[in-house]
Order: C-alpha cells, then sequence, then structure tokens
C-alpha cells in the first residue's frame, strides 16, 4: 500500500470502472409552485450582508449522536451570533438513509434539526429519491420530501412525532432562491450513483443561469446540486455525468457561477476550476454533514481511479478534511468597496461527538472576490 503524506499529491479522480445503473432514474413528481420555480426569500439578510449555513448527507442510521451534534453547534452558531446571525440553512440533499420514506424522516431529520433556530430550505440527494425495492407500503419517489419540503404554505408533517418544525415551501425539486445578495441555483440530480438530468431540468437552468446573470451586478451565482462533480475520494470519484451537464449548460448559457456546491462525497473537499477566459470557478463538497461512514479520499497511483483525463484538466485539489465531519458557514458581503463570497468549514473533533458544549473547530476558510461587478 502507498502512503501518501502530502495534501498536494491529491487530485480529482474519475474510477476506471464506473457503475451505470441509469435504470435507477425516477420520474419526477409534479411541481408545488409555477415556472419558473422561484421563491423569493426577503428575510435572508440585507443588501450589505448575508449569512447561512449548508451542509449535505446528514441522515443515517449508525450513530444519530454525530447528526445531534453537528446541529447542536450550528445552532449554537446562530444562537451566539450578533452580527453574523445565518438566516437560513440549505441541505444539500440525502436527509435520509437508505431510502427515500416517511418513516425515517422523524429520527433522521426532525428530531436532530428541532432545535435549529432557522428555516431549513433543501434540494434532495439520491437516497431521498430512491424506493425501498421490499417496502410493503407504496410510495412514490420524493412522496415524504416534498411533503417536508415542497408545499404551497407551512403545515405541520404528518409523520413528525412531536416536532414542531412545519413544511417548507419551496416550489420544485428543482428551483432558485431569489435573496437580497444571491441567486442559488438548485439542481436536482435524481438517484443513478453519478447523477442524471434530463433535457427540461436543463432548459430551465440554462435560463435560470441567464436570469442570474442580469441581477449578477447585485448578486451572487451559486449553483447546488447533491451528485458532486469533482472528488478525489475512493467511494465516488467525480461524476463525468455532472461534469459534462454543467460544462455544457455554462457554454450555451454564457454564464458561469460565482462557486458551486454539492455533497453526496461524506467528507469536505475545495476545489478549483481554472478557465481558459480567466475565471476561477470554487466546487465545494460539504458531504460529511452526519452520515456515519466518512470517505476517504483515493491514491492517485492507483489504477482504479483515473487522474490524467482531459476532463479534469485545469482542476486544483485546494483543501480537503476526509476524517471529521463538519458543516459550513457562508457570508455574502457587498460595499461600495468589496463584494466577496467568505466560507467557514468548521469540524467537530470525535471528542464532540458526545460533548456537546465543545467548539467546533475552523478548518477551511476561502474568499471569492466579487469585486468590481
Amino acid at each position: 500500500m502507498v502512503m501518501i503524506s502530502t495534501k498536494t499529491l491529491y487530485s480529482a479522480v474519475l474510477k476506471t470502472e464506473q457503475i451505470d445503473d441509469a435504470h435507477k432514474f425516477q420520474s419526477l413528481p409534479q411541481p408545488s409552485g409555477s415556472y419558473p420555480y422561484r421563491l423569493n426569500v426577503p428575510n435572508a439578510g440585507n443588501k450589505r450582508k448575508m449569512v447561512f449555513h449548508m451542509i449535505g448527507d446528514t441522515g443515517g442510521l449508525g450513530t444519530p449522536s454525530t447528526q445531534h451534534q453537528v446541529v447542536t453547534q450550528m445552532a449554537a452558531q446562530y444562537a451566539e451570533a450578533i452580527e453574523d446571525q445565518p438566516s437560513f440553512l440549505y441541505h444539500l440533499g440525502d436527509i435520509v438513509y437508505h431510502y427515500g420514506e416517511a418513516e425515517h424522516y422523524d429520527a433522521q431529520f426532525l428530531s436532530p434539526f428541532e432545535n435549529y433556530p432557522g428555516p431549513i430550505y433543501a434540494i434532495a440527494g439520491n437516497h431521498d429519491s430512491d424506493i425501498n425495492p421490499d417496502s410493503e407500503d407504496h410510495y412514490d419517489s420524493l412522496e415524504a420530501f416534498y411533503t417536508a419540503f415542497c408545499n404551497i404554505c407551512p403545515k405541520t408533517i404528518y409523520f413528525g412525532k412531536d416536532a414542531q418544525r412545519k413544511s417548507q415551501v419551496q416550489p420544485n425539486v428543482y428551483w432558485t432562491m431569489e435573496a437580497p445578495l444571491a441567486t442559488i441555483i438548485g439542481l436536482y440530480t435524481n438517484v443513478p450513483k453519478y447523477g442524471s438530468i434530463r433535457k427540461e431540468q436543463r432548459s430551465w437552468f440554462i435560463k435560470e443561469l441567464q436570469n442570474a446573470a442580469k441581477l449578477s451586478a447585485e448578486k451572487a451565482i451559486i449553483v447546488s446540486l447533491h451528485h458532486a462533480p469533482y472528488s478525489a475520494d475512493t467511494n465516488h470519484g467525480s461524476s463525468l455525468n455532472m461534469i459534462e451537464f454543467l460544462e455544457s449548460a455554462f457554454k450555451e448559457a454564457g454564464v458561469k457561477p460565482d462557486i458551486v456546491f454539492s455533497g453526496h462525497v461524506h467528507n469536505y473537499q475545495r476545489f478549483s476550476k481554472h478557465y481558459i477566459d480567466g475565471k476561477t470557478v470554487p466546487f465545494v463538497v460539504a458531504g460529511a454533514g452526519g452520515f456515519d461512514e466518512l470517505h476517504t479520499l483515493a491514491d492517485p497511483t492507483d489504477p482504479a481511479y483515473d487522474t490524467q483525463s482531459p476532463i479534469l484538466n485545469h482542476v486544483q485539489l485546494d483543501n480537503y478534511c476526509d476524517n471529521k465531519h463538519g458543516f459550513l458557514k457562508i457570508a455574502i458581503e457587498k460595499n461600495p468597496f468589496s463584494f466577496t463570497i467568505k466560507g467557514d468549514y468548521y469540524t467537530l473533533s470525535r471528542q464532540n461527538r458526545l460533548e456537546g458544549s465543545q467548539q467546533p473547530s475552523l478548518f477551511d476558510s476561502f474568499t471569492v472576490d466579487l469585486t468590481g461587478r
């Protein structure tokens, strides 16, 4: 076994033998809102500052204390903040495992997040969308997710035992959040291991990018999706499907986002992609939100992984954490002299899993400079 001692040797990888499970694609439910599926969130900060949490892959049955600890630390940040209080939490999917069954929402989502003070918005992950073939009760893909997140007004979630949190109001399984300082375009990447997005959603996404560009002098352009386009991990690796989808859509729209967030991979990774037009786009993986198993990074000399594919050109791994759970805190600030997106990634020590009084550690910070738009 080759031991790798420095982060600089790691890079985005493609598995040389990828699973083809396109047959797992699930048809989409009807939207709960009207086209083009935009949700105005005026209370998400103001025209000077916007702060929010972001996390993915929080579900799981193995070690529920991990989920509770992550949420406890986010809630503490929320309660203790004076100027930088988060306005909401944005979930990157995989809220429940291993299938999107309503019976698991109480233990894996409603109970752990009961004490989070702010609203929770979400895109669905592959596990939220999948259907248990052994289930005795028939249910449709995303049925429970829609009940929890895609109502036309806040309602009591019937499968929550004692939960006080009401359902969220979102217009569709893919949708755009319009906030004072950001346009956040949320994609739905379905069930297959490497994601799948079809023609109708692609057309919508291109138009949403173009609409966001019209507002880019005042708002950051953020894209979120569950399946990670770029990854250096052993379990999934990069998603060729998602890379090709995004790059072709960016080209056709004539618009690139300022940053891309994803989950699916159970760790933290931050990549920079350098485009020939001079723009650099960070691709951030934040999928260490609570699921018990974390994904380690792959040895790039292992023949099971390809690091030389041209599709990985100009993509650099800037930082990673593959042995601790954690969460992101994003702050967007704009004044007459600067316009920035700042990200802080916090990790929990192994002691933090059992001792909620300890503070999380700041592991990584990054800034995207939008000044001069």
